[in-house]
């Protein structure tokens, strides 16, 4: 009778593995089909310079976190969910927060099972982006109904960084470096109002008459003009300072702090990143073309003297300070020999000291640059340039 029951059990017991296993299987599957994630693809962060240096072009510099996507990547949040049927109808809403506001996208998901990540429209309050100037963590809450159904409304973190941290590479989705020095181009700011008040003080100077770019078709004229720039800011008392560090702590997007041009003005204190995109802003400002150099651990910048494009000179900003040229060119004792110098003297030989120096910089990174090497970057603000990369307005 026992041995009868035992088969009877073990039949039972064979049946509900090769019968009822499917069944869990169809169950469970029913279970996370049609459930979803939050995601985004600055590992957690907002960079309000990028939203707003790309907000009314086409241009994607961040590439999106999965191949198969629906929406506009430069919202950089997005869900990832995966249909449990064809044809299905999603709905994607964002909660307002001081930085945008709500807002409600739909998607058309046409095969079952198959995983999306969906972005939705984002409606960013760009003056609140503007100001920012310390990263705040912002709560993002993003509410999902597919096919007419509510799903759990979810909350992710984020961080909104601060304008003046600059993307400058990320880790796309394979684990390669991206990079995207580019982006020191929304901290070029030919039209910010203060910029002409310093090319007024610059023609006050006598240096030039007047600013006409490549017109005259002269070097020694475009060099004059530019010399007249750093004679001014030096005039202005402006500082070297050598803070350029920022709170981001990520191992997948990389950052460096940079001033935008009018604060960088109101402080008179630039890094090497600030008196660049500075100096760009000037150069632009009067039509002739600036080119920014960066390193691994620098950037100075560069300039044409004609249209053309044919020959170029570069520019090492940290002399526009109260430096010791003796650190610079140790050799030649320069410091002992500008005290009997009057204030033009001096700032005409830290100008050509500043250009020799930099064209010695430019010849022993010149082979990388071409190569392209990480973190080895020249760029014209072009443009071209121009047309993706817009300044961020401050």
């Amino acid at each position: 009778m026992k041995s009868r029951l035992g088969k009877w059990i073990g039949f039972v017991v064979l049946l509900l593995i090769f019968v009822g296993g499917p069944v869990f299987y169809i169950f469970r599957n029913d279970i996370f089909v049609g459930s979803y994630e939050v995601a985004d693809d600055l590992d957690g962060n907002f960079f309000p310079s990028l939203i707003l240096s790309l907000a009314n072009n086409d241009t994607l510099l961040i590439q999106p976190s999965d191949t198969l996507y629906l929406g506009n990547p430069k919202s950089y949040i997005g869900i990832r969910i995966t249909p449990k049927h064809s044809n299905s109808r999603v709905k994607v809403t964002v909660e307002a927060t001081p930085f945008f506001s709500r807002t409600e996208t739909e998607f058309f998901l046409p095969q079952a099972k198959k995983s999306y990540l969906l972005y939705p429209n984002m409606a960013w309050n760009f003056e609140e982006l503007k100001n920012n100037v310390q990263p705040i963590p912002v709560s993002v809450t993003v509410g999902v109904s597919l096919d007419g159904k509510e799903l759990q409304q979810e909350v992710h973190t984020m961080m909104m960084r601060s304008i003046n941290d600059c993307i400058i590479g990320y880790n796309d989705r394979n684990g390669k470096f991206k990079e995207t020095s580019i982006m020191f181009a929304a901290y070029v700011n030919e039209e910010n109002p203060q910029i002409d008040k310093i090319l007024r003080e610059a023609l006050n100077t006598r240096i030039v008459n007047r600013f006409s770019g490549y017109q005259s078709q002269r070097p020694n004229a475009v060099q004059n003009q530019v010399y007249a720039l750093w004679n001014v800011l030096q005039k202005r008392d402006f500082k070297y300072s050598s803070i350029s560090a920022n709170s981001l702590a990520s191992n997948k997007v990389f950052a460096q702090r940079v001033r935008p041009v009018g604060d960088a003005i109101e402080s008179a204190q630039i890094n090497c990143v600030d008196g660049c995109c500075l100096f760009a802003s000037l150069l632009k400002a009067i039509n002739i073309d600036p080119i920014l150099v960066r390193t691994p651990s620098h950037m100075f910048i560069g300039y044409y003297l004609d249209k053309t494009h044919t020959k170029k000179e570069f520019l090492e900003l940290t002399l526009i300070g109260d430096v010791n040229l003796d650190d610079y060119f140790p050799e030649e004792q320069l410091d002992s020999t500008l005290n009997q110098k009057s204030q033009n003297e001096i700032s005409r030989i830290t100008f050509d000291k500043s250009r020799e120096y930099a064209a010695g910089q430019y010849e022993k990174v010149k082979d990388k640059l071409e190569a392209r090497e990480p973190s080895y970057v020249m760029f014209e603000i072009s443009k071209a340039v121009r047309r993706d990369i817009q300044p961020i307005g401050r």
